[in-house]
Parts: C-alpha cells; structure tokens; sequence
C-alpha cells in the first residue's frame, strides 16, 4: 500500500482540496483507496459521504489498523497544526508528502518552519519520504510563483504544481466529485497544471 500525506501547519492551505482530488485521481486509475481523515472538521470524510455510487469508491478509515493488504492507496489528510508524536506518527505511515503553500507571506512562514522540522526527521533524513510542495491558489508565471521558487531555492525540494484559484474545485467538491470525475471539458486547465503532480505520486 501506498500511503500519501498531504501536510502543512497552517489552516486554509488547502490540504483538503488536495487530498480529495489525489483520492479522486487514484480511484480512476481503478485503486482501490481509502483516506484518513484526522481533521476535526472532517471535510474530507464529509465529501466522501456525498459521492455518487456510480463513481469509483474511496472509502474511509478511522485507523490503518489491518487495512494495508486491502488497498492500493491510502491519503492522508492531516489537521492544521500537526506536530510532535501525531507529526511522528503520519511519517512513519508516508511514502510521499505533499506540501500545500497559499501565496501570502504568513503561509510562508509557516511552511518554512514546518519544512524544517521535516527535514530533521528520521524518516525524512533516512530518504524513505519524499517531499514536495503545491502553490495553491496561485499561477505559474507570476509573482506568488516566483516568490514560492525563492523560498524554495536553497531546499532542493520540488514544485509539483501550480493549482490556480478557480470554482471548478469547489463546484465538484459540492457533488463529492474531484476533477478526474468530470468531463475533461469542463476542467481541461486544471487536469493540465496536475501532470508533473500525478508523475511524481506514481514514481517510486
């Protein structure tokens, strides 16, 4: 099993958005996938209660428990200040981290300090985690991008995408679909600023 954690301190980065879409994407490649909702709020166990029945099926997991040989995939979509031993805990589980950053200068901020902390874990300084970064909210070729790649320059860690703000995300989340349930047409840019993304999740 392949697990996937999407991560970052701050809440509103979009660690939701991500989880859903990467379940989503996953599901159509005919995974079976599950995620672990340890937000409070529970976003993203709500959005997977509203999915249709005719769509491929994410479940949905209190624990990993006896699940592993069940499943292909499994997302992790992890609360806003998460650290210490439940920090701990997620990586032991993770094979990829993904790390949602919204282009202002507080999400920066913080993200800078939780990269760093991520950097001196064990499962991260053992290379068996692999990181990367999501702008959110943001276009490639502009200055919330370019600020990113500065903040990045020393890290060596990769942007995997650029996922500009736009309602197609909200108006399928609304009918428990991510973008890879919809008809391309209605989300042919978006798919597009996924590629690098998708590549990298399915590299091992």
């Amino acid at each position: 099993m392949k697990t996937i954690l999407i991560a970052n301190p701050k809440g509103g980065s979009g660690k939701t958005t991500l989880s859903v879409n990467i379940a989503g994407y996953l599901a159509n490649q005919g995974q079976r996938v599950a995620m672990l909702d340890l937000d409070r709020q529970k976003s993203a166990t709500l959005w997977a209660s509203s999915r249709p029945a005719d769509l491929p099926e994410i479940t949905t997991l209190e624990s990993v428990k006896g699940e592993d040989c069940l499943l292909d995939s499994l997302v992790i979509d992890s609360p806003a200040g998460l650290h210490g031993k439940n920090l701990v805990y997620a990586l032991k589980l993770a094979e990829k981290i993904v790390v949602p950053i919204s282009p202002s200068l507080f999400d920066l901020s913080a993200s800078r300090d939780f990269l760093q902390t991520l950097s001196e874990e064990k499962e991260v300084r053992n290379g068996r985690c692999q990181i990367g970064v999501v702008g959110m909210r943001m276009n490639a070729r502009t200055r919330a991008a370019l600020a990113l790649e500065n903040f990045l320059a020393d890290s060596k860690l990769p942007i995997l995408a650029y996922l500009r703000e736009t309602q197609v995300y909200v108006n399928a989340a609304f009918e428990g679909k991510s973008l890879f349930d919809l008809p391309s047409y209605l989300a042919i840019r978006e798919l597009e600023q996924w590629d690098f993304l998708l590549n990298w999740l399915e590299k091992d």
